[in-house]
């Protein structure tokens, strides 16, 4: 394909990815599962009409600290992984994207890197663009969740810094990676 078309295209291309992205995330629905904790326990207890006072039931509502775990980003908590060939933002980053984003809005003067990566199969310059397009989708995924866009920075190192060697599925899959890293 020309180089020239794919320039003037991958603005209507990303353009496109993030209008399907925006709508996905819109659609999603939370299943209640029926084994859920209760929040408040409403078992009714008996009153013993001969007693000498009514003891008031007290709610066992647990109170939520929403800056739990907002600390706990270690290096396990800090790797997105992508598909072949994809720079959008899976499912199962969830956790790790809002954990490093209430971590990011907890504290404003924090700042982190999103670098990109991709595993060695394509071109140099295809693998910086691809690991560029993944940066900048975690840290939009990130300013979702809470950072603001000044305490981010997407930078790409394409196949340059593999986290595995090896030429097989299961190394390429640990490469196509974006790590969060402190600035």
């Amino acid at each position: 394909m020309n180089p020239i078309r794919i320039a003037q295209t991958a603005p209507r291309l990303l353009l496109s990815a993030l209008c399907v992205a925006a709508l996905a995330g819109c659609g999603s629905n939370v299943k209640l599962d029926d084994k859920a904790v209760p929040v408040e326990n409403r078992t009714a207890t008996p009153v013993d009409p001969n007693a000498a006072s009514a003891s008031t039931s007290q709610s066992q509502v647990t109170s939520v600290d929403l800056t739990k775990g907002a600390g706990d980003t270690s290096a396990a908590n800090r790797v997105v992984y992508f598909d072949f060939d994809s720079y959008t933002v899976r499912d199962d980053a969830r956790p790790v994207i809002e954990l490093n984003g209430k971590a990011l809005a907890a504290n404003r003067a924090k700042r982190m890197a999103a670098e990109g990566h991709t595993d060695e199969r394509g071109g140099r310059e295809y693998n910086l663009a691809l690991g560029q397009k993944r940066a900048e989708a975690v840290v939009r995924a990130l300013v979702v969740s809470g950072a603001a866009d000044n305490q981010l920075e997407a930078v790409s190192f394409g196949k340059e810094r593999p986290a595995a060697t090896g030429s097989d599925e299961a190394a390429w899959a640990k490469n196509r990676r974006v790590e969060l890293t402190n600035r």
